[in-house]
């Protein structure tokens, strides 16, 4: 009679000779190493109870967790404004180029095309960082958070329509 088991790795069930039990072998499908039960031993382990509140403690964390970043995600100001330069001679900080970036791709993307254009005046002296912040956020995989509700698409477009206008 045959010892009949299953894999402890990967689930399959394996059958070994009378002889082979309470040693170690391969299992012939994944070629983990398991331990083959003895033949004499023919009672099914119980598995031990669930532990109710250490599931509850799970759920809880888990949706503890996803409250937190909603939270941060949420505390991310987005522009009401471009944020126009003081002087003439005056550059925007990257914070406020970055800022203007963002504004401009929410513009178009709710189609506020006028205020896209001024916008897009603003960034204009700033060519060359406007398009290395253009650029991270395109090359990002995870989008900005003033930006995640904003389709995959539409973003794109806007981001091609304001390197188009930065030349």
């Amino acid at each position: 009679m045959a010892i009949t088991f299953h894999c402890e790795h990967c689930g399959k069930k394996i059958e070994a000779a009378d002889t082979a039990g309470g040693k170690w072998g391969k299992c012939p499908a994944c070629h983990n190493r398991l331990y083959v039960p003895s033949p004499d031993t023919g009672e099914e382990l119980r598995l031990a109870p669930v532990d109710e509140s250490d599931l509850e403690r799970k759920k809880r964390l888990m949706a503890e967790t996803y409250r937190l970043t909603q939270d941060i995600l949420q505390e991310r100001e987005v522009p009401n404004g471009p944020v126009e330069p003081a002087g003439a001679m005056y550059e925007l900080s990257d914070r406020e180029l970055r800022t203007n970036v963002i504004l401009y791709l929410r513009q178009m993307a709710e189609g506020e095309l006028d205020e896209a254009e001024r916008t897009a005046a603003l960034i204009a002296p700033s060519r060359a960082k406007a398009v290395q912040i253009i650029d991270r956020i395109a090359l990002s995989e995870i989008p900005d958070p003033e930006l995640a509700d904003i389709p995959q698409q539409m973003l794109s477009a806007a981001i091609r329509a304001l390197r188009n206008k930065l030349g």
